[in-house]
């Protein structure tokens, strides 16, 4: 059986789909996934970037990229999406190719109250409960803490300088680490996710927002501290194996004595 799954969506979405996408992986595998995941999934034969599939162009029009994607997906004996269920035209040209394809939602709807991993899971029939897990070797550095203060929206971050007064209280050496795009001085920066998974992996404690760096940190399994404020810990928390959320909306109003305390309870059960 040769199966192709396909899997669009930010970092914490696509990390949280990893165990209904292994709970479904065939004798041979191949995920097209969006770019900053494919160096981490583990599970797969092959893992491609989206933008290298030509997906995004089927079903608009062109009949020659319709023509090149169904040629591609006749390669396999099964199409299992994400991708797909607000775009009937891409449904239609995956269906026309003849190879039988099941698509799912790629978010909870709103107003779901479980935990968004087992909505995945339950949904492809895998036992609830499950956690993405991703391998790393993990180098030495010492005792060190790192702490990510930003995610995919303003709303979700704890003012930064209640991080950095944070830092100041913690036991061990605070790194910070950041994205491209996120503007902080002295962050550590890495250009792809399989070494900031290794470089997670040597932490003995990870503090961040609702972001997917939180849920990278998780999966390696540092113990996290995650800070929720608008969004829902119960739908959105990381999973690993040692992970603490506080939720306090707004998040502003979180004290850092709060944190600081979380943090320290974090270290003491190590």
């Amino acid at each position: 059986m040769r199966r192709l799954l396909v899997r669009p969506g930010g970092i914490g979405d696509c990390i949280l789909t990893f165990p209904a996408m292994e709970h479904v992986k065939a004798d041979y595998t191949e995920i097209w996934i969006s770019r900053p995941i494919v160096p981490v999934l583990q599970f797969a034969d092959i893992v491609r970037p989206l933008s290298s599939t030509g997906i995004d162009a089927a079903g608009i029009g062109d009949d020659e990229a319709d023509r090149r994607l169904q040629k591609r997906l006749s390669e396999f004996d099964s199409v299992v999406s994400w991708y797909g269920t607000n775009r009937p035209e891409f449904r239609h040209v995956v269906r026309a190719s003849g190879v039988p394809s099941t698509f799912y939602a790629a978010l909870p709807p709103a107003g779901y109250k479980e935990h968004a991993c087992d909505f995945f899971s339950r949904q492809v029939g895998a036992p609830r409960g499950l956690a993405p897990k991703i391998n790393v070797s993990a180098p030495s550095y010492g005792r060190m803490a790192v702490i990510h203060p930003f995610s995919g929206s303003t709303k979700k971050n704890w003012p930064l300088d209640r991080y950095q007064q944070l830092a100041k209280e913690l036991p061990l050496d605070a790194n910070w680490v950041a994205g491209p795009e996120e503007s902080l001085d002295s962050a550590v920066r890495f250009e792809h996710l399989d070494k900031l998974a290794a470089w997670l992996a040597a932490a003995q404690l990870y503090i961040g927002n609702d972001s997917g760096i939180t849920h990278l940190a998780a999966a390696v399994g540092v113990p996290v501290l995650a800070l929720f404020g608008p969004t829902s810990p119960e739908v959105w928390s990381p999973r690993g194996k040692q992970v603490e959320t506080l939720h306090h909306n707004p998040l502003s109003e979180l004290a850092v004595e709060t944190v600081t305390d979380a943090a320290n309870r974090l270290l003491g059960s190590r």
